[in-house]
């Protein structure tokens, strides 16, 4: 970071901001002099816990244009962090529960970011997006549909990016600044093990003393994992200093086992279970790694901390709790 930051005396809003992503950005924003806003679901309890003082918390849901509207009026830049919490297999069993309240958020997000001619808008596409690589360029989004199990999910996340565009083409409007993050993981995880992403989920089950442990697909699928605070990080650094609807992948851009995962966890927990594969679950796509040589070129990406460095970071968080 070079100068004085961007975000320094700026309002700014984080939808979402109670989040895996949502609290280390919101922390990163504070300590660069922002005057942060959230707008999220959870409780005021729960977000005075997280986001401290400094922060303004607003307890609504922005799947309503009035509720975006009200959010955004005053803000400098938005930064659209809202998720719908889910496991692997969201994809398949709960489409529409997705697709319908996500569409929403994005939508009136950025209309009402739109109307209020912010300066910079944070659209967080996803890895889901693409179509099946072993290792995905930020180019080839669109040369086929994602993978069956994560179709629907993964052309809400491309709506997104379009409606960007869209703004972008027919007013001019350059706010909107795109980024697509690999698997996101760290403290303030979902970590039920019913719905939670593979490394929260593991950590759960391994520190509860589960064993055997059942983990879907055989362990071969390589996937590339991101700690949260890293992707906070360079999330901030996409807004400031990438081109308006350029997107970016932000992975380690290094594939890893889903058996690798499993046994660098174990072994940090120091649990010694017995892990079973279910291969008649759904295990995604063989191989889903990003590219990483945009990000690298336009804003000097590099890797900060380590899957092991990541993981006995998330797990020391969750023996806290």
């Amino acid at each position: 970071m070079n100068g004085e930051s961007i975000y320094k005396n700026k309002k700014v809003l984080v939808a979402g901001g109670t989040g895996t992503i949502g609290i280390p950005i919101v922390r990163q924003l504070v300590e660069r002099g922002a005057k942060v806003t959230v707008v999220s679901l959870d409780s005021p309890e729960f977000a005075a816990s997280v986001l401290g003082p400094e922060v303004t918390f607003k307890r609504d849901d922005l799947t309503t244009q009035e509720n975006c509207k009200n959010a955004v009026e005053g803000q400098q830049m938005v930064f659209n962090l809202v998720g719908i919490k889910g496991s692997v297999g969201i994809g398949e069993t709960k489409v529409a529960s997705y697709l319908v309240p996500m569409l929403r958020f994005q939508t009136n997000l950025m209309e009402a970011a739109f109307n209020q001619d912010v300066e910079r808008f944070l659209f967080v596409g996803s890895i889901c997006s693409y179509p099946q690589a072993d290792i995905h360029y930020e180019d080839n989004m669109w040369n086929g549909m994602p993978k069956q199990n994560d179709r629907i999910p993964g052309i809400a996340k491309r709506m997104g990016e379009l409606l960007g565009e869209a703004y972008q083409l027919e007013y001019g409007w350059d706010a909107v600044r795109i980024v697509r993050p690999s698997n996101v993981y760290g403290p303030y995880d979902d970590f039920n093990p019913n719905t939670a992403q593979v490394i929260p989920a593991l950590i759960h089950r391994m520190v509860n003393g589960e064993n055997p442990v059942h983990v879907w697909g055989d362990g071969s699928a390589v996937r590339d994992f991101i700690f949260s605070e890293d992707v906070a990080y360079w999330m901030l650094e996409a807004v400031e200093n990438a081109p308006a609807g350029l997107p970016l992948n932000l992975g380690n851009g290094q594939g890893v086992t889903i058996k690798e995962v499993a046994e660098t966890i174990a072994r940090i927990v120091n649990a010694t279970p017995k892990i079973e594969w279910d291969v008649l679950k759904p295990a995604g796509d063989p191989c889903r790694t990003l590219a990483m040589d945009r990000a690298i070129e336009v804003i000097g990406y590099h890797t900060q901390t380590t899957l092991e460095e990541g993981i006995r970071k998330t797990v020391e968080w969750y023996y806290d709790q």
